[in-house]
This record gives C-alpha cells, structure tokens and sequence, in this order.
C-alpha cells in the first residue's frame, strides 16, 4: 500500500527544483524590497513547500541535502540507491 503512495522520483525532484527557483528568487527580492508583506509571506510559504519536498524525496528515494538525512543504524541506506542525476525515473 506504501508503494501506492509513493511519488514519481523525477516529478518530485522537478518540483523541488521548481520550489526551490522560485524561493531564491523571492529571497532576491526581499533584498531590495526587505518590508514588502507579499513577499515575506510567499517566501515563507515557498520555504516549507521546499522543506516538505526534501522530507518526502529523502522518505522514499534519500537525502538530497544535509538536512533531510538521517541518522542511525540506516543513516547509509541511501548510498545504494540511484543518485538524483542517474537513470531512474518512477
């Protein structure tokens, strides 16, 4: 059933960095516009969709950042794993 579930690997990587374009991009305009209210809220909004994104591609297929990665006993499942710029798809 959790295979069911489980996200297109090359759809989720697309989205993150889609996700992740359009945050730097707002970060970029907040340096000039450091008090514009939209843009702080779409920032922030654009931020966790992008922490959520990481969370859900390092639960199926491993960490893509530092952040993402586990620790313990499976802290090195990932390393057998295709990594993101392999072959891979669904």
């Amino acid at each position: 059933m959790e295979d069911r579930k489980r996200p297109c690997r090359r759809e989720l990587l697309n989205w993150i960095n889609v996700v992740s374009f359009a945050a730097d991009d707002t970060k970029l305009f907040l340096d000039t516009h450091p008090y514009n209210q939209e843009a702080l809220q779409c920032f922030d909004a654009l931020k966790k969709q992008r922490a959520d994104s990481l969370r859900e591609y390092a639960r199926y297929y491993g960490p893509l950042t530092l952040d993402t990665a586990a620790s313990g006993a499976d802290c090195w499942r990932w390393i057998n794993d295709p990594w993101p710029w392999q072959e891979g798809g669904c």
